[in-house]
C-alpha cells in the first residue's frame, strides 16, 4: 500500500529545522503483514528527544529512516499467526518488541531484549527485514520497530498493546515511550517508597514523566531541576514539592532533603549532569540514568562515591518496563487522576509540521508535541 511517511535521509545539525528541513514526507510503499506482525493506521504520534537524537546524529542509525517511535493507532489488519489483538482495536505502539524468549525475557526485562536490540539496530522488524520502499524500490529502514511519522505501520506483534478505546489518541500517545520510560525509571528502576525523597533533572517528556511516577510513588520531597521556568512552572503543576533551576540546585537540595536525596533521576543525556545527581543524593542514596547522551561523551565521576559513600549509579532503558503489565496501569493512574498526562501536550501539528516541530523540541519551547499523521485529529484539538 502507499502511505505518506517522514524520511530522513542525511544527518544534519543546520538550524532552525524549519529552514533546513531534514525531514522530508515523502510517497513510501509499505508491504503486507507477515506472520506474527499488525498493519496500524496511525492516529497520533508523538515527537520525542530520540527522534531529534537520531536527526542531529547523536543516536546513530541507519538512513534512509522513516522516523517516529511513540505513538497510538487502530490496528487495520493482522498478519497470521497474530492472537494478542484484532482489527478495530486500540493500540499503543512500543519501541522495544521483546522476543519473550532470550535471557533478558526471561528474566522478566523484556526492555533489553537482545533480538529487539538487534531489529531495532538493524532498521528491520522483530519478524523479518524492512517493508518500507521509496518511490525508487529502495529500503527505508524503520525506526525503532515502529515508524509512527506516518498514514500506517507495520510493526510485530509485541509492538502493541492493546488499550481503551475511551482513552484520547493524544493522551494516549504518550504513554508508549515518555511515560514507560520517566514514571518506569523511579517506579521500576528504583522502586522508589512511599515518603522517600526525589530531585530529578532534565523536565522534557520523559523528566516531567518522573515526576509524575515520584507523586504516584508517595515521594517527598519531590524536587524538580531544569533551567526552564516555564518547564519549572509545569514540574509544581504535575506535583513537585520544589522546583529549582540548576546554579546552587545541589546544595538547595541538600536543604531541602536533610543532607541529599534518596534517589536522583538524570534525565537530560550529560555526563555533566550526571555528576551532578551524585553530588545531590546522600550516602546510599541511588542515581537512575535515562537520559541519552551522544554516544562519545564520556562520564567521570569521583570513585569514592561508590563504596565510600555507598551511591549507586543505575541505568534504566525504557524505564524497565513490561508494556503489556505498566501500560494499562499507568492509564488507571491517568483515569484516578493521579497521573496527568495531557498537561504534557503542548501542541497538535499535521505531518508536514514535523520540522517545525523539531525546532520547538529543540530549542527548549516543547515537552511533547502530537503529529497528527492521518487526519483524525483536528489541528490544535486539546489533549482530552
Amino acid at each position: 500500500m502507499k502511505i505518506a511517511a517522514a524520511v530522513l535521509r542525511e544527518v544534519t545539525g543546520r538550524r532552525p529545522y524549519g529552514d533546513s528541513r531534514p525531514v522530508e514526507i515523502e510517497e513510501l510503499t509499505l508491504g503486507a503483514p507477515r506472520e506474527g506482525e499488525v498493519l496500524v493506521r496511525v492516529a497520533a504520534a508523538s515527537l520525542c528527544h530520540s527522534d531529534l537524537s537520531v536527526v542531529n546524529g547523536d543516536r546513530v542509525r541507519p538512513l534512509p529512516m522513516a522516523l517516529g517511535h511513540e505513538a497510538v493507532g487502530v490496528v487495520a489488519e493482522t498478519g497470521p499467526g497474530v492472537r494478542r489483538v484484532a482489527p478495530g482495536d486500540h493500540v499503543a505502539l512500543v519501541f522495544v518488541p521483546s522476543c519473550g524468549q532470550c535471557r533478558r525475557c526471561g528474566e522478566g526485562r523484556p526492555a533489553l531484549c537482545g533480538a529487539a536490540a538487534a531489529a531495532n539496530g538493524s532498521g528491520g522488524l522483530l519478524h523479518g527485514p524492512p517493508l518500507l520502499r521509496d518511490a525508487a524500490g529502495r529500503t527505508v529502514h524503520h525506526q525503532l520497530g515502529v515508524s509512527a511519522f506516518a498514514e500506517y505501520a507495520v510493526v510485530a506483534q509485541e509492538s502493541v498493546v492493546p488499550i481503551p478505546s475511551d482513552v484520547p489518541f493524544a493522551v494516549a500517545s504518550m504513554f508508549g515511550c515518555a511515560v514507560l520510560t520517566g514514571a518506569g525509571a523511579v517506579i521500576n528502576t528504583a522502586a522508589l517508597r512511599p515518603g522517600q525523597s526525589a530531585v530529578v533533572y532534565g523536565l522534557g517528556g520523559v523528566g516531567l514523566s518522573a515526576v509524575l511516577g515520584a507523586r504516584a510513588a508517595g515521594a517527598y520531597p519531590v524536587i524538580a531541576v531544569d533551567p526552564v521556568p516555564a518547564k519549572r512552572d509545569l514540574a509544581r503543576r504535575l506535583g513537585a514539592h520544589h522546583a529549582l533551576a540548576p546554579d546552587g540546585a545541589v546544595e538547595a537540595i541538600r536543604q531541602l532533603t536533610d543532607g541529599g536525596a534518596e534517589l536522583a533521576v538524570e534525565a537530560v543525556g550529560s555526563p555533566a549532569v550526571t555528576g551532578e545527581c551524585l553530588r545531590a543524593v546522600d550516602r546510599g542514596g541511588r542515581v537512575v540514568s535515562v537520559g541519552l547522551p551522544a554516544p562519545g561523551r564520556t562520564l567521570e565521576v569521583p570513585a569514592l562515591a561508590f563504596a565510600g559513600e555507598g551511591k549507586s549509579l543505575i541505568g534504566s532503558y525504557m524505564g524497565d518496563a513490561v508494556p503489556r503489565r505498566d501500560i494499562p496501569r499507568y492509564l488507571d493512574l491517568w483515569r484516578a487522576g493521579a497521573m496527568p498526562v495531557e498537561e504534557l501536550h503542548t501542541g497538535t501539528l499535521p505531518l508536514t509540521g514535523l520540522n517545525e516541530a523539531l525546532e520547538e523540541l529543540a530549542s527548549g519551547a516543547a515537552i511533547r508535541q502530537v503529529i497528527d499523521t492521518s487526519g483524525l485529529l483536528a489541528p490544535g484539538a486539546p489533549a482530552a
